[in-house]
């Protein structure tokens, strides 16, 4: 049927505050990566129930390419226990800034609000694996 959208099941998702007044909701299904902006990083990350693996990176940037995919890998393996967020740091340069990004891809852990571990450069999926299974538990 032509014009008509195919409704996909939300697994989980809430209202984040986009400022100004603004509620947006933002999708979150198990399994798959999220992209956050400077408006929706508290909710997704520092809120999260479940720890969150947060790639900061740029579409041009070569490394970032490199560990996107196993982000992706790590996401469908962590389904329900984990949560990868992505942030664009070209898109998003407030929270950029607030964690002080300088060099990409960095990858910072988060579990219950606090900062555990922050990996820089391109890094390997046994390693991004190890880290996000420690926060894991």
């Amino acid at each position: 049927m032509a014009g008509k959208k195919k409704n996909k099941k939300k697994k989980s998702s809430w209202l984040a505050n986009r400022g100004h007044g603004e509620r947006a909701e933002v999708e979150v299904t198990p399994g798959e990566v999220v992209h956050a902006s400077d408006k929706s990083f508290k909710k997704l990350v520092l809120t999260s129930p479940e720890p969150v693996l947060v790639d900061f990176w740029a579409t041009w940037c070569g490394p970032c390419k490199q560990v996107g995919p196993v982000v992706e890998e790590l996401a469908k393996d962590y389904a329900g226990r984990a949560r990868m967020v992505k942030v664009d740091v070209d898109k998003n340069p407030k929270i950029s800034e607030k964690y002080g990004i300088r060099s990409i891809p960095t990858l910072m852990l988060f579990k219950d609000g606090d900062l555990l571990q922050t990996l820089v450069g391109a890094q390997s999926k046994r390693d991004l694996n190890d880290a996000v299974a420690r926060a894991v538990g």
